[in-house]
């Protein structure tokens, strides 16, 4: 095996061995707690579909790439080409768009409950799932160009310009114009929750540091609410470091007259956006009140069954 596509799938592998886990743990935890609770918090509910949007970013992405790197699968060829970038950028794009959802009903959510920011953030509660469908609406059809422009790299008839090298498979557009047109639609759809999602937490940090003593007073879901604005900070601040970068390297790739012979601009592309759908759910475990009280709930009923066979046994 080449030594290069050796680390190219260690890397791919280990997403999806921190991302696969991490968001199925994120997700069964929050079906639990709407089993036995009969309902959800709203920004539980963002969390959940975040959650399962990065899921499918690890698991079509990352787990195919691993599998083709190491050569134990060929799902590559032009449909599945099409499939895996159309979904990729889906989700992708729903991650970036639940991730400023979920920071800007944070950041409504410490207003002052007679103001009119609190009345948005009633609304947006009430109607989450409208706004899940229009975002899967809008990214869906946003993202159609991955069906389009799609191809197998084994698919020799593939022309040199306009194209972008994913390793396995080509993007390939007819015109420097459509690849233009469609590399700053990619650009905007990530920059302008990127500068919202930012303007959310700066608000909410700002908030933390002016009532810091107040909220601790307050009452006595104050401290669950720290700790929730926390844990959205940290997403955020996760999210544009990350993709950051990635916009970054995506730029670059605009630039190119030609199809580049190597695909490792896009390969860390992948990686840098992928790792924040691998890395996030670490962060939801470790600041959510749910999902970590679900799990030390889940320890203590193992470490209570272990106990109990030992006494039966001596």
């Amino acid at each position: 095996m080449i030594s290069e596509e050796l680390v190219r799938g260690m890397l791919y592998l280990s997403l999806s061995a921190v991302g696969v886990p991490g968001n199925l743990t994120v997700i069964l935890a929050f079906l639990s707690a709407h089993y036995q609770d009969k309902r959800l918090l709203p920004a539980d509910a963002i969390v959940l579909h975040l959650a399962c949007v990065n899921l499918m970013v690890v698991g079509v992405r990352c787990l195919l790439e691993t599998l083709a790197s190491f050569r134990l699968a060929s799902v590559f060829n032009d449909a599945g080409c099409k499939g895996v970038i159309f979904v990729y950028r889906t989700s992708r794009s729903l991650s970036i768009w639940l991730t400023f959802i979920l920071s800007a009903y944070q950041c409504l959510s410490v207003a002052q409950p007679s103001s009119r920011w609190a009345s948005i953030r009633t609304w947006l509660a009430r109607h989450l799932g409208l706004v899940f469908f229009v975002l899967w609406l809008i990214n869906t059809c946003m993202s159609s160009a991955g069906i389009l422009f799609s191809f197998g790299a084994r698919n020799t008839s593939i022309p040199t310009r306009h194209g972008i090298n994913v390793q396995f498979c080509f993007v390939h557009f007819p015109s420097k114009l459509s690849k233009d047109s469609n590399g700053a639609a990619q650009m905007g759809r990530d920059v302008v929750p990127m500068a919202l999602m930012a303007l959310a937490s700066l608000i909410i940090l700002f908030f933390l540091y002016k009532h810091n003593r107040q909220m601790k007073t307050r009452r006595s879901g104050s401290g669950s609410e720290r700790r929730a604005a926390k844990a959205v900070v940290s997403l955020v601040t996760l999210y544009v470091v990350l993709y950051g970068v990635d916009n970054g390297l995506w730029v670059y790739t605009l630039t190119l007259r030609t199809t580049m012979s190597s695909s490792l601009v896009s390969d860390l592309r992948i990686f840098f956006s992928s790792l924040y759908a691998a890395l996030s759910p670490l962060l939801i475990i470790a600041f959510n009140s749910k999902v970590n009280g679900r799990l030390g709930r889940g320890v203590a009923v193992k470490v209570a069954k272990e106990r109990a066979t030992t006494l039966a046994n001596s």
